[in-house]
């Protein structure tokens, strides 16, 4: 697990001081070791956290006669059989990593070629001085982070944005558009990202830049088609193909752990990884504690569980660290457990496997449609699901008008079509309440309904509603905020994020579910929680998803936060971006109860702490701690 970076410039003759600072900025993706390839044309520089042949792993690595460079972040699984390949074949290798063979199956294949043989999570740079030829790949679900910024002779891309202001004519400016779509969706939308110019390489794409021309393509999407399998069989398929990519995901030289909360997800993993560490977190004053339910399991599965406490103060002040390292301003709660998280696993390991993408490829959220715990309500809509399309949107259409009466959510959600009501997991303001508080200048951007229109467009053919929700969150909501916090968050503390559910192997079976098998009467995620009950104590499988529970109710009912937020709303240069009266109502109503739009305030807080981080101070945040946490 690494961090990359790379730029193409032509004018520049001294390039190694700018990819030096460059460098210097994603450090902590790899404090263990730094290397670079400079040329007339190019400059790749590589930070380093080891975790595969230790010491023979450095990078950039060069292929026989040094025409060819590579530099690398992530892991290659299925790496040591292509190695094999590759030594038929007659290539010579230096080193037993996995970043050799890219290289070589670079050469031997093609890109397209070694993209449709690798299996894991990547980010990976070439530089192909035969060909006078930059090119790179994003994995197939987007793991791993990869942004470009592309400016008349300039060329930048790496790992993180933040890397960029570092090179001289990067032009650091706000994408004014990204702000609107943010308030709804809670993370940064767009393809653009929040830094114009700036845009990240789609999932599951890769580029070339020859000449100043960039073009990017892509070599891999889900593709949902219900097989034929019955229950047992599915559950049987789906068992085999995460209980072989768990072990695929132990590769390693250095120890592996596994983050636990009280989920089917992770409890999952962990049980079919047996960890010697597992690590749970939660909050001083929140009254449910992951770390509770997280122990419980570990005891009975016999395995060691740390856990610690988060408390108001040092979550709040270390706040801005966490917006600084996500490089664009994400109000998904979760980020501020998941920091402290992989802070804690730092502690002890180096390799931490975790839940997410179970959701998106098994159906696990509720707006799937699984608002109701009523047997009646969910057998009744599991047979509104088999009428024809055109009689279940007639009956959506007129659930759409009744008044409200209990499973009427859950009932319209089964039969309505999904681009009329689906938008994704977040969902904060909707866009009249975006255009009341943001001045004008922040108003101007693509619509909610453009963004995911996109995605719905690519499965215009699908008959199946829930398909088309997965298959958004999917592009959307795991690649934008889901995948970038696990690894921001995880990389800021030096820690390597693996996600065994996202494996183009597992992802294959999940392509076939019938959706019967996934939301049904008896519950979401229906044949993962089945598969999952055969490594679980008793019906553990079955528990209520939680996610990660964060108390900023509670936070923004205590008078000294309440304050720091409102003194960060009445700033003048806030009335940049918002109608400050409005903003400072909709916080007052939550501090005195009279609302709850937390999650409102949270969103405009968040976006305001992030700005300040990155266009208005002057020094980089570093961890505060909390000198009065009564540590166990």
């Amino acid at each position: 697990m690494c961090g990359i970076i790379a730029f193409a410039d032509k004018t520049m003759l001294n390039k190694k001081p700018v990819l030096n600072n460059m460098m210097e900025m994603i450090k902590h993706r790899g404090p263990n070791s730094s290397g670079e390839y400079i040329n007339d044309t190019v400059a790749l520089g590589f930070r380093r956290l080891s975790i595969i042949d230790l010491k023979g792993g450095s990078q950039p690595i060069l292929n026989e006669d040094g025409s060819v460079a590579i530099i690398f972040n992530g892991e290659i699984y299925n790496y040591q059989s292509i190695r094999e390949d590759l030594l038929a074949a007659g290539h010579i290798f230096t080193t037993h990593s996995d970043t050799e063979v890219l290289l070589h199956g670079y050469e031997e294949y093609g890109m397209e070629g070694l993209l449709k043989k690798i299996r894991g999570m990547f980010a990976f740079l070439i530089w192909d001085d035969n060909k006078q030829l930059l090119t790179g790949a994003r994995d197939f679900f987007g793991i791993k982070p990869m942004y470009y910024y592309q400016d008349g002779d300039t060329f930048l891309v790496g790992s993180e944005i933040k890397a960029f202001l570092q090179h001289p004519k990067f032009k650091k400016e706000l994408n004014k558009e990204a702000l609107k779509p943010y308030l709804t969706f809670q993370y940064s939308a767009l393809d653009e990202t929040f830094f114009k110019n700036v845009y990240r390489v789609p999932e599951g794409h890769y580029f070339t830049l020859k000449d100043g021309d960039l073009e990017i393509k892509k070599y891999w999407d889900m593709d949902f088609k219900a097989n034929q399998l019955s229950l047992s069989e599915t559950i049987d398929a789906i068992d085999k193909s995460i209980a072989d990519s768990v072990e695929s995901h132990r590769i390693s030289e250095v120890e592996v752990g596994s983050l636990l909360s009280s989920g089917v997800d992770s409890s999952y993993v962990t049980a079919l990884l047996r960890p010697e560490h597992t690590f749970s977190i939660g909050f001083d004053n929140n009254k449910y504690h992951e770390g509770d339910a997280a122990k419980a399991l570990a005891d009975r599965l016999g395995l060691e569980n740390k856990s610690d406490i988060v408390t108001e103060k040092e979550a709040l002040n270390n706040f801005p660290l966490i917006q600084y390292h996500l490089d664009e301003p994400d109000s998904n709660p979760s980020c501020i457990p998941l920091y402290f998280l992989t802070k804690l696993a730092h502690q002890d390991v180096t390799v931490i496997l975790s839940g997410e993408g179970a959701d998106e490829l098994f159906a696990g959220y509720a707006n799937y449609g699984d608002h109701t715990h009523s047997k009646a309500v969910r057998v009744f809509a599991d047979g509104l699901r088999q009428l024809p399309k055109g009689i279940k949107y007639r009956i959506a259409h007129g659930l759409k008008k009744m008044p409200n009466f209990h499973g009427r959510l859950h009932l319209y959600e089964s039969t309505a079509p999904a681009e009329e009501f689906f938008i994704g997991e977040a969902y904060v303001f909707n866009e009249e309440q975006s255009a009341d508080i943001l001045k004008p200048d922040y108003q101007k951007s693509a619509t909610v309904q453009e963004i995911v229109t996109e995605s719905y467009k690519k499965v215009r053919s699908y008959d199946d509603e829930v398909k088309k929700m997965q298959y958004l969150d999917i592009h959307q909501f795991m690649p934008k905020d889901i995948l970038l916090k696990a690894d921001k968050l995880s990389m800021a503390n030096s820690m390597e994020l693996r996600v065994p559910f996202l494996d183009k192997e597992v992802a294959k079976v999940a392509e076939g579910v019938p959706t019967k098998y996934l939301i049904n009467s008896h519950s979401s995620k229906y044949a993962l929680r089945e598969a999952a009950n055969r490594h679980l104590p008793e019906e553990w499988a079955n528990r209520t998803k939680l996610g990660f529970p964060v108390p900023i109710k509670q936070w923004l009912e205590d008078e000294p936060f309440y304050q720091e937020v409102r003194s960060l709303f009445e700033q003048d240069w806030v009335s940049e971006f918002f109608d400050q009266d409005a903003i400072l109502d909709i916080l007052d109503k939550t501090f005195r109860q009279e609302s709850d739009d937390r999650r409102k305030v949270w969103t405009i807080y968040t976006f305001l702490v992030w700005y300040k981080v990155f266009f208005r101070d002057e020094e980089i945040p570093t961890f505060v701690e909390d000198t009065d946490k009564v540590t166990a």
